[in-house]
């Protein structure tokens, strides 16, 4: 399949489930349950490589392989480079919650779409859970596994049943401003990741490659 398809088909499905799954938080109601049961969707990156697309404000589009790898010592190395060897970015997530630039391009070295980065994956590997300040709310469709953040609050969605992760968003204090899926998943590690800003056009799409 053409790259310029593949990316357009990724993106455009991940966009289209996440328009349709606007929470409004207010509204939700006080649930019962153990804000832990959301660690069994928490992806095991052990080793895995997926085709990329990232399309940024002022329409820019950047598309290669990104190499998500757990070492040793626990910390997970994330590398995004093209098929050609030239690396984007190198980052480090290390177990304590620490975070490393190790490299990243001039054009994309810049403090807030590093941090954006930072949290976007931080979101998507289910990083910053406090079990002590969590708590569960729901609606009529869904279950919320709610984490409190410095500023707002990461939310994980699945099902009534707890058995489906639906969504996951990040939020302000009044509303999602990073929504993110995850499906398909193979031995702990899921197919396809989608990520897509709401306030301004930065939309990840990723699709693993053969396993």
């Amino acid at each position: 399949m053409p790259i310029s398809r593949m990316r357009f088909l990724l993106l455009s499905s991940c966009l289209l489930i996440l328009c349709g799954c606007s929470s409004v938080y207010k509204n939700l109601k006080p649930a019962q349950g153990d804000v832990r049961g959301i660690k069994k969707f928490m992806p095991d990156f052990t080793n895995v490589l997926y085709k990329t697309e990232v399309d940024v404000i002022g329409g820019h589009h950047l598309s290669g392989l990104l190499l998500i790898k757990t070492l040793p010592d626990k910390s997970v190395r994330m590398v995004f480079s093209n098929e050609m060897g030239f690396k984007f970015f190198d980052f480090e997530f290390t177990p304590d919650g620490g975070f490393k630039v190790y490299y990243i391009i001039k054009q994309m070295d810049k403090r807030p779409v590093i941090i954006t980065l930072q949290k976007d994956f931080e979101l998507v590997m289910m990083r910053k859970q406090n079990p002590e300040t969590a708590y569960m709310r729901q609606d009529d469709n869904y279950l919320y596994y709610v984490f409190p953040q410095e500023k707002g609050a990461n939310y994980y969605i699945t099902n009534q049943e707890g058995t489906e992760l639906i969504r996951m968003e990040r939020s302000s204090d009044r509303k999602p401003v990073v929504q993110a899926i995850m499906k398909d998943f193979h031995q702990g590690i899921p197919d396809t990741i989608g990520i897509s800003h709401k306030n301004f056009k930065f939309n990840i799409g990723l699709k693993r490659l053969a396993r």
